[in-house]
């Protein structure tokens, strides 16, 4: 986990692999921590209205507010899976996520715990990518338009929330006013808010004796604190660690056609003929860029395997020994890590460590149930909405 200099032309991250490249000099157990901001718990946001944290709650959970009525957010954003997608319908693992019915996606589903402080990150933004900015409520029109997500049109939107008498009224309450789309963005927004951790070891100060020296290590030998820093554990930039292709991606023509419109849209060169996920060179063209992704956060991790941009490593088990190892030795442009010196102990401290980075019971959301059958309206060509 710990990274070697990367040269960059991008100032921050220049500046970024100078300290990385400091605390390298010295091998051995020395602490990091002093680097980089330091671990910690979360600090304590405004909490959002209840009455439109409710109506951002029901809207989560309703599938109309995709295109044909098929999908709702919690298809892949499963409170019960730790707002990720780890099972399919038939407990299948999922490395990869579903997406728009046609339609499959290339990546791994990220958790939507504790998302309010990806807000903290402007600079790179949302998505494993980076290319989403960091607004929440940019990033939730982004994935209700997005053809291959929710593709909603707004419009169509507003009209299906006029036409429910319950929103018409969560409106009236929330807004004193009708039902508009943006709205509808305001109130998902104000629910996705309250998804946050408040119940893990870690921040209650109830480490095991494993778990403290896991995070000895964490922030010293290891060196994880250099990327998994702040009370958020990430620095909310791209890295390389090498990560092996899943290559489902390519196999699948369905997850195929998918990303190639992705990168064609955002104007990837030679689309075509790609065979390997590029990563944050999406948004900086950079090609030492190509296979790097945004650091994700380290909280929650226990309820939302699997891990990586792909999906590929199932267990934090696996992950640490990734690590351990230099993480991946197929991509050339990943220079950034190098072999750890951890013995099986010091491996197992360090799963420890991450574990009490996760609440007892994950965060989760009570299902909203909706009906979707509605009485004719008599002369409808006439009725006002």
């Amino acid at each position: 986990m710990k990274p070697m200099k990367k040269p960059t032309p991008v100032i921050s991250r220049a500046a970024t692999g100078v300290l990385l490249a400091l605390a390298l000099v010295t091998q051995g157990t020395l602490s990091l921590a002093g680097n980089f901001p330091a671990i910690g718990s979360l600090l304590a946001k405004k909490t959002p209205e209840a009455a439109l944290a409710e109506m951002g709650r029901r809207l989560f959970f309703d599938v109309r507010v995709s295109g044909d009525g098929a999908i709702s957010c919690a298809t892949c954003h499963d409170p019960g899976q730790g707002f990720t997608r780890q099972v399919d319908k038939n407990g299948k693992p999922m490395a990869l996520s579903d997406a728009y019915p046609g339609t499959r996606h290339f990546r791994n589903t990220p958790t939507l715990i504790n998302v309010i402080y990806k807000a903290d990150f402007a600079q790179t933004g949302w998505g494993w990518d980076g290319h989403m900015g960091a607004n929440l409520n940019d990033v939730v029109r982004d994935q209700i338009t997005e053809t291959m997500m929710m593709n909603m049109d707004m419009r169509l939107m507003h009209e299906r929330m006029k036409q429910d008498p319950v929103y018409v009224e969560m409106c009236r309450q929330n807004f004193n006013g009708e039902c508009s789309s943006g709205k509808a963005r305001k109130a998902l927004d104000a629910f996705m808010q309250t998804l946050v951790s408040k119940d893990t070891p870690f921040d209650n100060g109830n480490l095991s004796g494993e778990a403290q020296l896991g995070q000895i290590l964490f922030e010293g030998k290891a060196g994880c604190i250099a990327c998994h820093n702040g009370s958020y554990f990430s620095d909310g930039e791209p890295h390389n660690t090498g990560v092996p292709e899943n290559l489902d991606v390519f196999r699948d023509p369905l997850r195929h056609i998918a990303y190639r419109a992705v990168i064609t849209n955002h104007g990837v060169p030679k689309a075509d003929i790609w065979r390997r996920d590029v990563g944050y060179f999406l948004v900086s063209k950079n090609y030492r860029d190509v296979g790097s992704f945004i650091t994700p956060t380290l909280r929650e991790t226990v309820h939302t395997a699997p891990y990586m941009h792909n999906g590929m490593l199932q267990t934090l088990e696996e992950v640490v020994k990734f690590y351990t190892a230099g993480g991946g030795h197929d991509d050339p442009l990943a220079y950034e890590l190098r072999p750890l010196d951890l013995n099986g102990g010091e491996q197992a401290q360090l799963v420890a460590f991450l574990r009490s980075l996760s609440s007892p019971v994950a965060p989760t959301a009570k299902k909203v149930a909706i009906p979707l059958e509605y009485e004719p309206i008599d002369d409808w060509l006439e009725v006002k909405n």
